[in-house]
């Protein structure tokens, strides 16, 4: 298995790196606002769609990290941003330009929560951080 290392500058980027996510489990106390550095981070274990394909098993999640650069506001909505103990569940990741190269990234959670970071510009990077384990189980949606 090869770790992961993208880049995104434009909307089509994000959405490799959205895909690559979904389904990613996050602890609410992994996530981060860098006022002075103008970066958004978050740490979660993502599930590895690629991996899984063709496997038998459950699939495998790896500890990845994902930051935005450039970010000047973030607003949470539906869950408690300081929640020590709270889990959400990223299904997807969007950017939606407002001015030039200005916009608003918005990262979506299952059951509604969302955080929405107001952006310069789009410079969003994942990496993966080298552990990897099988996963308890594979992500199930309604379609499958």
């Amino acid at each position: 298995m090869t770790d992961l290392k993208l880049l995104a500058l434009d909307s089509e980027d994000l959405e490799v790196i959205s895909a690559h996510v979904q389904d990613a489990v996050v602890r609410v106390s992994d996530m981060g606002y860098a006022r002075g550095d103008r970066r958004f981070a978050l740490l979660m274990n993502r599930f590895d769609w690629i991996a899984e394909s063709g496997r038998r098993d459950k699939g495998v999640r790896k500890r990845s990290a994902l930051h935005f650069d450039a970010v000047q506001s973030v607003v949470t909505n539906g869950f408690d941003p300081a929640s020590a103990e709270g889990v959400l569940e990223l299904l997807a990741i969007t950017f939606t330009p407002i001015d030039g190269p200005a916009g608003l990234v918005e990262l979506s959670f299952a059951g509604g929560g969302t955080v929405r970071l107001g952006v310069e510009c789009l410079e969003a990077r994942l990496s993966d951080l080298g552990a990897a384990w099988a996963a308890v189980a594979k992500p199930k949606h309604a379609l499958d």
